[in-house]
């Protein structure tokens, strides 16, 4: 049966989202993947995620951009230092700041509560925070988004936040907590350790659910 997996925030972490989708059994052509953006952080080294993400887009995924490939688009040459090439420049300039799937929306941040799909800011999408998922009112569709690390919404550390009509995914593994593949379809999700010390890189791999 065909799946929609998303994950969000990978922060270069490559290697931990090829081991959740292995986990998660991800079949390219069979199942849909959503990327949400952040593939990558300020250190250049982690930079070299950008292939992985254009293999998953190549293999059928979609992807979404987030502040930090808007901010790598916006960058000079000096400050790229020559980290990134011009194809995978040129895949982010053609990469979208949304994608409505019914009966998802699939986002890096959020949207401005209010404001019509299409006339929503791109420093919204990308970059929103709590006017958005601290914001009561229904939605037409369910907001799976990142970017805010879900325990700062609410939820427990590395764990999934849900709220009406929203799905923050975003669980941390910039910080050194956890990075999360949600299955949406069968409400399960895959997630591994990003701390290098503790718990050991992309281990203590867990399988989750929620009602």
């Amino acid at each position: 049966m065909s799946r929609i997996l998303a994950i969000s925030d990978i922060h270069g972490h490559a290697e931990g989202a090829r081991k959740l989708l292995h986990a998660a059994g991800y079949v390219p052509g069979r199942d849909e993947l959503y990327l949400l953006g952040d593939f990558i952080d300020w250190d250049s080294r982690t930079w070299r995620a950008l292939a992985y993400i254009r293999q998953l887009v190549a293999e059928g995924a979609r992807a979404v951009l987030g502040n930090m490939e808007r901010w790598l688009l916006d960058a000079d040459d000096e400050e790229r230092a020559g980290a990134v090439s011009a194809e995978e420049l040129e895949f982010l300039r053609k990469t979208p700041l949304y994608i409505r799937r019914a009966p998802y929306l699939f986002v890096h941040a959020g949207i401005r509560p209010g404001v019509e799909l299409d006339r929503q800011e791109a420093s919204d999408l990308i970059g929103i925070r709590k006017d958005f998922w601290g914001a009561d009112g229904h939605l037409p569709f369910t907001v799976v988004f990142g970017h805010t690390p879900t325990n700062k919404i609410g939820a427990p550390a590395g764990e999934i936040w849900r709220g009406p009509n929203k799905l923050g995914i975003d669980t941390g593994a910039k910080h050194g907590c956890r990075l999360t593949l949600a299955d949406l379809t069968n409400r399960k999700a895959y997630s591994c350790s990003t701390d290098d010390a503790g718990l050991g890189l992309y281990r203590d791999l867990r399988q989750t659910s929620w009602k």
